[in-house]
């Protein structure tokens, strides 16, 4: 059974859940079989939005990502905890080399997660959402000044694009996480 927490404040929004299959070595046609198999299942599910698969690159490791989109939490979870799954995961033992890693998350909380460190619960919303809010405002100020005169010759929405994409891969990769790590007790009271 895959237990996971709902969030801490209004259930119904889009929930996503992260599905890590290692696949054993040579087992890849057969796993893809299975994954046809089981794909037009969730959809029959209420609250189903969507699924992605990532597949792994030739000559990788053979990691399977499978993300799936529900409308809210108590969806997702009558998906993961159903029967018709339970049944469908047996299938596929066989081809797996250990079992299913899987991960949910709700929104900005993927910001805020520390790496060793997997939390039960995300922030508070209200949290999440004031230190990302100032911390794009400080950042695409800073990054928007230094940048201007470099963009002044080109066209305003391709400074722009250049400016966001920027300022979103320092979000991503270097701020947040630190960010995350320095303010980690406000983020994180009971833990």
């Amino acid at each position: 059974m895959v237990k996971i927490n709902p969030p801490q404040s209004g259930a119904e929004h889009h929930v996503t859940a992260v599905i890590s299959h290692l696949i054993k070595p040579g087992r890849e046609a057969g796993y893809e079989e299975w994954m046809r198999s089981i794909i037009p299942v969730a959809k029959t599910f209420a609250g189903h939005l969507g699924i992605n698969i990532l597949r792994p690159h030739p000559g990788g490791n053979l990691e399977y990502i499978i993300v799936l989109h529900f409308n809210h939490h108590k969806n997702l979870q009558t998906w993961l905890e159903s029967e018709v799954r339970r049944e469908l995961i047996k299938r596929a033992k066989p081809l797996i080399q250990e079992p299913e890693a899987v991960q949910v998350l709700t929104g900005l909380e993927t910001w805020f997660e520390l790496p060793k460190r997997p939390q039960k619960a995300p922030p508070k919303r209200y949290k999440m959402a004031l230190l990302t809010w100032l911390t794009v405002f400080l950042t695409l100020t800073i990054v928007g000044r230094i940048l201007n005169s470099v963009l002044v010759p080109l066209p305003d929405l391709l400074a722009q694009f250049i400016t966001i994409g920027i300022v979103v891969w320092l979000l991503t990769y270097f701020l947040m996480p630190h960010i995350t790590r320095l303010l980690y007790k406000w983020l994180y009271p009971m833990s």
